[in-house]
């Protein structure tokens, strides 16, 4: 049976399933996949029915190897196989997903933080119906909306930059700061550099409410950040101090989320800061750009050169459908499913340990 038709039908771990692909490729029937025959599997997964132009490298088919190489006898063997294809292959062929569409509030786009005033001109209201669309399409499990929600003393507006002590260490004292300028504060004896920003995303004001012509589905979920006064919260995972963290990473773990796909406001910042938590809560992340709008084109290089290097997939919403059912399968979306697999491997071999000593 070809991978295809598994896409065809319900994914299932049972051992009918994966013994049937193991037999398939291991030609000299000696119990485990060589070099060659696990480079033709990985090539009928990430080239089977055209879904991919990435070539399978040395590299890939290394680390691959090295991390489903459970053992570490050096080869890849049923038990391998096994586990690969109930948990690794499963996020690849069968994954589970959530769009997190990030604070596409009034301020953003045409209130006291407009990105059109920032440094990149951007019109915010761009990304509404590239995510109307994608939210039309039904491509979805779970569909989260975060917001800003600011008290009106929080840390980084400017208004507020005279109302908290100013660290020794601060380049900008309170009365030189300007809006885009890094103030430090003394806060409860602890050095906090904070940009500063022009009020916005009040909670309850206008500022903080939805674009109205975005569309907002039912059953969706909604999660409020930034409302401890004293610490800035641009992820929708943490506040930028890992002091407190949200509802996000309960919300998505009790949906059995595999795949989180990001956009919104402002790519540099708040989208950024989500998809780099995003990978580090160990969900296959997805960064959807043209449904994102940003603060300023350099922020939004430097940001997108280190998120690629943590294993962020950059797409745009034309391959979005491609990307939820599976027909599109990319090689750096493998690798990080590949290495979210081992790590929880890695974590459940250490409680089976603590608990036979």
């Amino acid at each position: 049976m070809s991978i295809e038709n598994y896409l065809q039908e319900n994914f299932t771990s049972s051992k009918e399933a994966y013994l049937s692909i193991f037999e398939k490729f291991d030609r000299n029937r000696d119990g485990f996949l060589d070099e060659v025959e696990f480079q033709e599997f990985l090539t009928e997964v990430f080239h089977g029915n055209g879904n991919s132009n990435e070539d399978i490298s040395p590299s890939f088919l290394s680390n691959l190897s090295s991390i489903l190489d459970l053992d570490e006898d050096g080869k890849l063997g049923h038990e391998d196989f096994r586990c690969a294809w109930t948990y690794w292959m499963k996020q690849i062929l069968k994954p589970v997903r959530a769009l997190v569409i990030v604070d596409v509030q009034n301020d953003f786009i045409s209130g006291s933080l407009s990105l059109s005033d920032c440094p990149s001109g951007h019109d915010g209201s761009e990304v509404v119906p590239v995510i109307n669309k994608l939210l039309g399409a039904d491509l979805f499990d779970v569909v989260v909306y975060t917001y800003d929600w600011h008290p009106e003393d929080h840390i980084s507006f400017i208004d507020n930059v005279h109302s908290r002590p100013v660290h020794s260490a601060s380049k900008v004292g309170a009365k030189d700061a300007k809006v885009l300028e890094t103030v430090t504060f003394d806060v409860q004896c602890c050095k906090r550099e904070q940009i500063m920003w022009p009020k916005h995303c009040v909670q309850k004001s206008w500022g903080s409410e939805l674009h109205p012509d975005l569309k907002v589905v039912p059953n969706a979920h909604h999660v409020n950040k930034g409302m401890n006064p004293d610490v800035d919260s641009y992820s929708a995972f943490w506040d930028n101090d890992k002091l407190s963290q949200t509802s996000l990473s309960s919300i998505l773990k009790e949906k059995c989320v595999t795949d989180v796909y990001v956009c919104g406001l402002a790519y540099d910042v708040c989208v950024g800061f989500t998809a780099y938590h995003a990978v580090e809560h160990g969900f296959r992340t997805v960064f959807i750009e043209d449904a994102s709008r940003g603060v300023s084109f350099d922020g939004m290089a430097s940001v997108k050169t280190d998120l690629m290097n943590k294993g962020v997939y950059f797409t745009n919403s034309d391959e979005v459908p491609k990307l939820t059912k599976s027909e599109l399968r990319p090689v750096p979306l493998a690798i990080q499913a590949a290495i979210n697999y081992k790590v929880a491997w890695e974590i459940v071999r250490g409680y089976s340990q603590q608990s036979t000593a």
